[in-house]
């Protein structure tokens, strides 16, 4: 008796290996075209309700706005509070505005909103003082300085040390007594904690932020660089690669890389509501296009 399959089998087979093939592809395609359409957000339906409704009123400044006041960090009066996500975040997060970004433009403000308790934004030059803390802040900046997210832990700890060293640097103390109390020092840093508390982000166009980059407050703090991604922002800057991130997806993608490669946790789309305003309005904006209507593009921008 044959072992061998009969043909009718074998091309039924190769039929459902090519069937699943197109879907993959198929699947992959769509997702490349939306990037945003996975995401695992709470019900939009607070925002749909408010664009069909119009612009409203801010109750802190009585601006006329749509879903949120830019200036008041606050939602508007048809978006209740109460119906938006919190999101709860595993640091804290300074977002440093250049003063000639547009604030109506900016998509820092939905991580204000989404997540007040953790999110501080500064108008430059008002900006905190970071030099104390240098073994705890990081600064999202791309260079040749700059280094991954899963090497931040690492990067930390040698500061610590470098700060204990530089501390004990005292030529007026006697060598023998400066080596016991480096060495005291050294290992007692070992087992200080190595954790980042806070990031800080950049909010301007790309043209602006050598300004504030080179801020002698900035200039001794470790970079990091996110890992490439695509943008889906619609006020896509002229001139320069799809990989330049607006603010919020840079908040966003940070991260989602953070806590899969510094709290070894897997993500199952904790931070995804960051992006609550973000996604609704890309959505928005893409039907607009499709459909070309210029009064939601006009509201939207």
């Amino acid at each position: 008796m044959s072992l061998n399959p009969p043909i009718f089998l074998k091309e039924k087979e190769e039929n459902n290996s090519k069937f699943v093939e197109i879907q993959h592809s198929q699947t992959t395609s769509i997702a490349a075209e939306d990037p945003l359409q996975n995401l695992r957000l709470a019900s939009q339906e607070v925002l749909q309700k408010a664009q069909q409704s119009g612009r409203s009123k801010c109750l802190k400044c009585g601006g006329s706005r749509m879903f949120y006041c830019y200036t008041c960090y606050v939602p508007v009066e048809n978006v209740p509070i109460e119906q938006m996500p919190l999101v709860k975040l595993p640091l804290k997060i300074d977002i440093i505005k250049h003063p000639n970004e547009t604030d109506g433009k900016s998509t820092a403000i939905h991580a204000k909103l989404l997540a007040p308790e953790f999110v501080n934004i500064y108008t430059y030059p008002c900006i905190p003082e970071y030099e104390e803390k240098d073994h705890e802040v990081a600064l999202v900046f791309p260079g040749p300085k700059s280094v991954s997210i899963k090497d931040i832990s690492f990067h930390l700890q040698k500061r610590i040390q470098n700060n204990v060293k530089d501390k004990n640097d005292d030529p007026d103390k006697p060598f023998i007594k400066r080596k016991k109390t480096e060495e005291q020092d050294l290992n007692d840093s070992k087992g200080q904690d190595t954790t980042l508390k806070k990031i800080i982000f950049i909010d301007s166009t790309w043209n602006q932020t050598n300004k504030i980059f080179t801020d002698e407050r900035l200039q001794g703090l470790l970079q990091v660089e996110l890992k490439t991604r695509k943008t889906c922002f619609w006020r896509h800057q002229k001139g320069k690669p799809d990989t330049f991130l607006s603010t919020i997806e840079a908040i966003y993608y940070f991260l989602v890389d953070y806590h899969t490669d510094i709290l070894k946790e897997k993500y199952q789309g904790q931070y995804d509501n960051l992006l609550f305003f973000y996604s609704f309005m890309y959505q928005l904006i893409k039907n607009a296009k499709c459909s070309g209507d210029k009064e939601t593009r006009k509201l939207i921008h």
